[in-house]
C-alpha cells in the first residue's frame, strides 16, 4: 500500500505541474480542454512538457521503469481490488495520455514519441519475461498485465490512428482479460488456499469450467485469432510498424513469450497428476458455482464477441482516435 501510494503520488504531482504549466503557458488563464486544445503552444514548451505528462500517466498505466507498484499492489490486493486495478486503474492513464498529451502537445508527441515507444517495448518483453520466471499465480497475471500495457503504449506512440485505435482497443480487450484473470485466481485460491503454481496440478479433473475458462482468457492474452487479443495486438504491431518496423518486430516476440507462460501455467494448475490432498478435507476442490460462473460467461462473451466482430467496437471509438490525432496530422 506504501509504495502504491507513492508512485501514484509521484504521477500525480507531474500530472499536476503540467497541468499549471498548460494553464499560465496558454495565456488563456484557464482549464477548459475545448479553449486550450484551439491553442497552439509554443513547440520549446511542449517538447519540455510531454514528458512530465507523459509519465505522470505513464506510471498509472505501469510504464516502465516505473510500474513496481501495479504487481506488488495486484498480489496484495483482493481479488475484486485486482480487477477494479488492471481492468480500471491502470487505463485512466493511458486514456488520459490520448486525451491530454496528444492534442495538447502534438508537436512534443512527434519529438518524444520514438522515446516512449522504446520503454513500451521494454514494458512488452520485461513483462512476459519476468512473468514466465514468477512462481506464484498472481504474480504472473500481474506482470502480464505489465507487458499487455506495454501494448497500450506502443500503440499510443505510434501516433496513426491504426496503432491508436489498437492502443484502444487493447485498453477494452486488456480490462475483460485480466479481469476475467484475477476472477479466476481467486477461484482457485479459494479452493486449494495456494497460489503457488508447484502446488498445484490435475485441476480440470474436479473443476473442468475453471480450466475450460482459463484457457480461453489464456488464449485471449496470447492473440488467439477470434478472441479480442488478437485484433488488439494485430493492430497495435500494424500501427507500430508504419512508424517504428525494428521495434514492431522486437514487440512481436512479446507475444512468443505470453504464448510460453500462459501454456505453461495452464498446464501446472489443471493438467498433469492430481495431488489427493485435493479429494477432501478443507482443500477440497470444487467447480464453479453458478454465482461464479455466470460473471464469468460475461467476460469470455465479451471477449469472443469482439474478437470475431471488432468494428462494433472500433467504429465507435473512431471519431475520437481521429480528433486526438487530428493536430499531429497537421504537422505531419
Amino acid at each position: 500500500a506504501m509504495k502504491l501510494t507513492l508512485y501514484l503520488l509521484l504521477g500525480s504531482a507531474l500530472i499536476l505541474v503540467g497541468i499549471l504549466a498548460l494553464y499560465f503557458a496558454s495565456g488563456l488563464r484557464t482549464f477548459d480542454w475545448m479553449i486550450l486544445n484551439s491553442c497552439n503552444l509554443d513547440k520549446t514548451f511542449q517538447v519540455v512538457l510531454f514528458p512530465l505528462i507523459f509519465i505522470g500517466f505513464g506510471i498509472f498505466a505501469g510504464l516502465w521503469p516505473f510500474h513496481t507498484w501495479s504487481p506488488d499492489g495486484h498480489a496484495s490486493a483482493p481479488s475484486a481490488v485486482s480487477m477494479l486495478h488492471a481492468g480500471v486503474l491502470m487505463k485512466l492513464g493511458a486514456f488520459s495520455i490520448i486525451r491530454v498529451a496528444l492534442p495538447l502537445l502534438p508537436y512534443g508527441a512527434m519529438v518524444w514519441g520514438p522515446f516512449f515507444a522504446c520503454l513500451a517495448v521494454v514494458n512488452i518483453v520485461y513483462g512476459a519475461l519476468v512473468a514466465m520466471a514468477q512462481k506464484d499465480l498472481k504474480y504472473v497475471v500481474a506482470y502480464s498485465s505489465v507487458s499487455h500495457m506495454g501494448i497500450v503504449m506502443l500503440g499510443i506512440c505510434s501516433l496513426n490512428v491504426i496503432g491508436l485505435n489498437g492502443s484502444v482497443f487493447q485498453m477494452f480487450s486488456h480490462g475483460f482479460m485480466t479481469g476475467l484473470f484475477f476472477a479466476l485466481v481467486g477461484a482457485i485460491y479459494g479452493r486449494t488456499h495456494t497460489r503457488i503454481l508447484a502446488d498445484m496440478g490435475g485441476l480440470a479433473k474436479l473443476a473442468p469450467f475453471l480450466a475450460v475458462t482459463f484457457a480461453i482468457g489464456g488464449l485471449a492474452s496470447l492473440g488467439l485469432p477470434g478472441t479480442s487479443g488478437f485484433i488488439s495486438e494485430f493492430l497495435v504491431l500494424l500501427g507500430a510498424f508504419k512508424s517504428y518496423p525494428l521495434l514492431s518486430l522486437v514487440a512481436a516476440t512479446g507475444v512468443v513469450i505470453t504464448a510460453i507462460y500462459v501454456l505453461r501455467v495452464l498446464q501446472k494448475i489443471f493438467f498433469g497428476p492430481l495431488d489427493e490432498q485435493y479429494l477432501s478435507g478443507k482443500n477440497m476442490v470444487t467447480d464453479a458455482t453458478l454465482f461464479e460462473k455466470f460473471p464469468l460467461s460475461i467476460l469470455i462473451f465479451f471477449l469472443i464477441l469482439f474478437g470475431v466482430w471488432p468494428s462494433l467496437f472500433t467504429d465507435v471509438v473512431n471519431s475520437g482516435i481521429t480528433l486526438a490525432l487530428a493536430k499531429i496530422g497537421g504537422i505531419l
